[in-house]
């Protein structure tokens, strides 16, 4: 009688975003036993796994190579073999490749199983004091400006913490852009080196932030993430300002489509506005 292998299983785990001593030991013990850990930088994660003695042999799954790499590792699990993945730093997919593998995991009826951990944009948040029972990640910015432009002006009148990744070469550019489409007065947190040596967080509004920075050498190296308080608009005049939209474009548009040119016009979310519409339409 043939033997049929037990599916492996998948583990997401979550590695250090700086300091050594986060790394669980959960998480050290998964990847010792695992037949293969998949990772975005063969290099960088080679220097974590030799320092806790982990010998599990590795391959680079990244954006460019995961529609092919995920086929192998897919292939490893349905022959039995568990396997893990993990980012250059923190938890994985969180502005990282491992979304593709995931979902053909899923689709495949792979076990997934997450060993979580450190992670950049939660640890920023813990320590931020901005409102934290409702936020938005919304990972790297465009390094097109005019994109980058676009897409801040869609969150101008978000309400919840809005929540950025930065690379220092582009904080500037994207301070700058802040500063013109959600004022110079909104409040911000920039955190540096989470977890690490030079850990720093900054507290002030964009402008002042901006102007701090100008000539900081803290620019020339580090990883950033940004949080932004959401826009303190009054629920009633965004009402007024929603109404003054949607009630001539009901009148010439199906209401789909008004509330969709709503939101491109005013920022203003799609589901407020639909809700909006229907109430004008029964009236």
């Amino acid at each position: 009688m043939a033997v049929v292998n037990k599916t492996g299983t998948l583990y997401i785990v979550a590695t250090p975003i700086g300091n050594l001593k986060d790394f669980s030991f959960r998480a050290q013990e998964t990847l010792q036993k695992v037949r293969l850990i998949a990772t975005e930088d063969t290099r960088h994660s080679t220097t974590l796994l030799n320092h806790f003695n982990i010998t599990t042999p590795i391959i680079s799954l990244h954006d460019h190579n995961e529609l092919e790499r995920s086929k192998i590792l897919i292939a490893h699990c349905q022959n039995g073999d568990s396997i893990a993945l993990i980012s250059d730093a923190g938890t994985p997919l969180i502005s990282d490749p491992g979304y593709r593998l995931v979902q053909q995991a899923r689709l495949t009826g792979i076990p997934i199983t997450p060993i979580p951990g450190p992670c950049a944009l939660i640890a920023a948040l813990s320590v931020a004091g901005l409102p934290s029972d409702r936020f938005v990640f919304e990972g790297f910015l465009s390094a097109k400006p005019s994109a980058r432009y676009t897409r801040l002006n869609q969150l101008v009148r978000e309400t919840r913490t809005l929540i950025f990744y930065e690379a220092p070469h582009r904080l500037l550019d994207t301070l700058e852009a802040m500063v013109k489409i959600f004022g110079s007065e909104r409040k911000v947190i920039l955190t540096k080196e989470l977890t690490k040596l030079y850990e720093t967080v900054w507290e002030g509004t964009l402008n002042s932030l901006l102007i701090q920075l100008k000539n900081d050498s803290i620019l020339n190296r580090g990883e950033f993430v940004l949080l932004v308080h959401g826009t303190e608009e009054d629920q009633e005049d965004m009402e007024t300002k929603a109404l003054n939209i949607l009630i001539p474009l009901l009148k010439v548009l199906p209401l789909k489509q008004a509330v969709a040119t709503g939101n491109e016009i005013t920022g203003i979310k799609k589901n407020y506005l639909y809700q909006l519409a229907l109430k004008l339409n029964n009236n």
